[in-house]
């Protein structure tokens, strides 16, 4: 919780910055760029579900997991702004959800490296879209760094939710960490169906 603090506090100042004029287009990059998986669902179940899916599988999964995801989906990002086509992106971050949210319900040990190249698959079609659809003119650090930190807080929101309801919860956190695994994945699919 106190990096995740400490990263809202360092990128709150931005947002004051991100006013058009002189000076200020890469604090506006960054804004922008921040906002983006914050502002669509598919975003957002997909990258909370992987802080859950790596609370379920605990120890290293716990940091490594949502690594792999960031590095990944900047690797994505190349490939967006590079104007690489890469085929089925929509049904990719549609079924990124659904997948990793189904796979921490499952609960089943699975070696780390399996995990992150898992969520490493689905953060290629995420990145991509987050590249595909930069704004025309944008830095594309600024907008990088502004989308890292929202999915980085993402990830960090469902690990700190999982943690906090197992605290709260004693013997029954994994098993509610679970079924939020599986939440994850019916709202994956309420997103793919045109309900949500």
């Amino acid at each position: 919780m106190r990096a995740i603090l400490a990263l809202f506090i360092a990128l709150a100042p931005t947002a004051v910055l991100a006013h058009t004029g002189t000076g200020d287009a890469h604090a506006h990059d960054l804004v922008h760029g921040f906002m983006h998986p914050i502002g669509g669902l598919d975003h957002i179940l997909a990258m909370v579900a992987v802080g859950v899916f790596a609370f379920v599988l605990g120890g290293r999964a716990m940091l490594l997991v949502p690594l792999a995801f960031v590095a990944m989906m900047a690797v994505g990002f190349g490939l967006g702004i590079a104007g690489m086509d890469l085929p089925f992106v929509e049904l990719g971050i549609a079924l990124s959800s659904i997948v990793i949210g189904g796979a921490a319900a499952l609960g089943r040990p699975m070696p780390v490296a399996a995990a992150m190249s898992l969520v490493g698959v689905f953060a290629i079609f995420h990145g991509h879209a987050h590249g595909a659809e930069m704004p025309a003119g944008s830095s594309g650090l600024g907008y990088a760094l502004g989308f890292i930190a929202a999915t980085a807080l993402l990830h960090a929101a469902g690990i700190g939710a999982a943690t906090g309801v197992s605290a709260l919860a004693a013997r029954y956190g994994r098993p509610l960490a679970r079924i939020a695994g599986g939440l994850f994945a019916v709202a994956g699919a309420g997103v793919l169906a045109g309900w949500l």
